[in-house]
């Protein structure tokens, strides 16, 4: 009986105990994501399959708890006594615990998320063990911050494609991030330049909107078409930001005819600019210098039916004078009046007042041309000026402004500056529809203008159009231009009108091609022998002088700094025929030269790594 009953009690242990396991199997196996499978009957399954077993390997997924594996089914792992690169890859729909500290090293460490995965922060690793951390972000990841790793360890990521992110705020490229409202990047947060838009701007003080853009920015404070391309030097030093234009035309200039000789000049400017944040508002100097009083023959350069200034006291015909050394020394104060509008001052000494269009040697649709239009003194002549104050405010894309200046041409020495008083005044409007056109009219009123007549004022009218449309490889600008001087004083009541049409293509990167069509009236071209010859006994008669050029550049040579050109061009002029026994019938002019000026300013040069300023090498769209 004793015996039976240990049996028994044998008999009754080993049951339990059998319960008790087969319960505890399936307790893990109805843990929440967990489908596991015992190992009787993976061992029966081999037997069956006859397969063999695959070795561990560091890739291997474990069986973590919470997981869920759509369609699949993991069989469970033995575990190791070493210690093994641990491995995180979370499956789609999957929420991922966090585990454990681990008291083993681990050498190395993949996590691989799945598209929809949301995975949370990882237990740190408190062992001082270098790690190699593998992510791989897939379609539609969402994945939080993973918890701090105590040791400093190289991380690689593998980022599969996903939907772009947008801009972070923080540093680009090792500077500051961009700043700046829709359509206006900021290259950095101090930096005055910006870009709005496609273009490049310069920001107005602290303001996020209002700019001041390059493109538009002519001679004095006269505008031109926004996209007008920019031939210029340029770096960005600390807060400020520097400009250098300059232009360099050399070669033989021909004019045909009685009138006519064959001269080697140049024609040449030089123009620094410098920009930097001054208060509320944004300061700019600027200079302009000419080399042409030694560059020039003297009396001038040769061509026809040109006239205005004096040298030794004679009226010049027949050549365009040289500009004085100093032709622009400026400064220009601009606020901002809210996000769209602005208040400017400027004073130069020489300087530009606010009538007429852009001087001719820096409008776009005369960039090649080396020629001083014949309708220069009714249109623009006052670019030198010595005394100018002008103040103004512009509204989006509307501009008003008006100036009192010296309204005195330069007088014969070409390296002084002149004092006379500022008797004469302007005022311009200008309108700006879009970037591509520039519209503007103005009328001044000039104190004796001319030396030899002191007592004969001018009252000039001026209007122009100008266009710029910048395409593949190219732009083309074009501009009409009309102006007119209404003399007064001196016993001389007078009305002379001046016509402009002018343009230039580029095409294909290096290729240009210009024109210039001009109709002007001219009451100067005779000299008292002239008139003898002629048997005019008006003081100062009137005659319509046609000017007509076709000419090309071709770029030779052209880096990100330097762009050398080789150009030529013919000019036909026409006349009344009174005066054929002076000019003959058909006069012409030609001139060969060689032009030297900065590469053209592209879209991006200031971010671009080969380009002429510190600046980010990539600027962030629109979104």
């Amino acid at each position: 009986m004793h015996f039976k009953g240990i049996s028994l009690l044998i008999v009754i242990t080993v049951i339990v105990g059998g319960s008790l396991v087969v319960s505890a199997q399936q307790d893990m196996q109805n843990m929440p994501g967990m489908k596991m499978s015992g190992m009787h009957k993976r061992t029966q399954r081999k037997k069956r399959t006859g397969r063999k077993r695959q070795p561990t390997t560091k890739h291997q997924m474990g069986n973590m708890p919470g997981m869920k594996m759509p369609g699949m089914k993991m069989p469970a792992t033995k575990t190791s006594p070493t210690p093994k690169p641990s491995q995180q890859m979370n499956m789609p729909g999957m929420n991922m615990p966090q585990t454990s500290p681990s008291p083993s090293a681990s050498p190395q460490k993949m996590e691989m998320n799945m598209p929809g995965m949301q995975m949370p922060s990882a237990s740190p690793n408190p062992q001082p063990s270098p790690q190699k951390q593998m992510q791989m972000n897939m379609p539609g990841m969402q994945m939080p911050a993973a918890s701090p790793n105590p040791q400093g360890s190289p991380e690689q990521k593998m980022n599969m494609p996903m939907a772009m992110a947008s801009p972070s705020p923080g540093t680009i490229g090792g500077t500051k991030g961009m700043e700046g409202m829709p359509g206006m990047e900021s290259m950095n947060a101090e930096s005055p330049l910006v870009m709005s838009g496609n273009e490049m701007a310069v920001r107005v003080g602290s303001s996020q909107e209002n700019v001041m853009q390059i493109g538009q920015m002519g001679s004095g404070t006269s505008w031109q078409p926004i996209s007008t391309q920019m031939y210029m030097v340029d770096k960005i030093m600390g807060k400020w930001l520097l400009m250098f234009h300059y232009n360099v035309i050399v070669g033989m200039n021909r004019q045909g005819g009685p009138r006519g000789v064959t001269k080697l000049d140049s024609a040449n400017w030089f123009m620094p600019m410098a920009f930097h944040k001054l208060g509320k508002g944004t300061i700019q100097l600027r200079g302009m210098f000419s080399a042409e009083p030694f560059t020039f023959a003297p009396g001038g350069s040769p061509l026809l039916f040109q006239t205005g200034e004096t040298y030794k006291g004679q009226p010049i015909i027949d050549r365009q004078h040289p500009h004085d050394l100093f032709m622009e020394l400026s400064v220009q104060y601009t606020m901002a009046l809210g996000e769209r509008a602005t208040w400017f001052t400027y004073f130069g000494y020489p300087g530009e007042p606010a009538l007429g269009p852009v001087a001719f040697m820096h409008r776009g649709s005369a960039s090649e041309n080396s020629s001083a239009t014949l309708a220069h003194h009714l249109q623009d002549s006052t670019h030198i000026s010595f005394g100018v104050f002008t103040s103004g405010f512009t509204y989006r894309w509307f501009k008003v402004e008006g100036s009192i200046f010296n309204g005195r041409e330069p007088d014969e020495n070409r390296y002084n500056f002149d004092a006379h008083k500022w008797n004469s005044r302007s005022v311009r409007l200008s309108v700006t529809p879009n970037n591509n056109w520039v519209i503007q009219a103005s009328y001044g009123f000039l104190r004796s203008p001319e030396a030899q007549e002191p007592n004969t004022d001018i009252r000039r009218t001026t209007a122009s159009i100008q266009y710029n449309h910048p395409f593949n490889r190219g732009n083309v600008a074009a501009a009409l231009v009309w102006g007119r001087n209404h003399l007064s004083g001196g016993g001389d009541n007078a009305n002379l009108n001046g016509y402009t049409a002018e343009s230039t293509v580029n095409f294909l990167d290096k290729n240009y091609l210009y024109t210039r069509f001009e109709l002007v009236d001219k009451n100067e071209l005779l000299r008292p022998s002239d008139r003898a010859l002629l048997g005019i006994t008006q003081a100062h008669p009137s005659f319509r002088i046609g000017a007509y050029t076709v000419g090309g550049v071709r770029g030779i040579w052209t880096t990100d700094k330097v762009s050398l050109g080789i150009g030529s061009d013919v000019t036909f002029f026409s006349k009344p025929s009174i005066l054929d026994r002076i000019y003959g019938n058909n006069p012409v002019g030609w001139k060969l030269f060689l032009r030297i000026r900065p590469a053209k300013m592209k879209m991006g040069s200031m971010m671009h790594p080969q380009g002429n300023t510190n600046a980010p090498n990539q600027m962030p769209k629109k979104p």
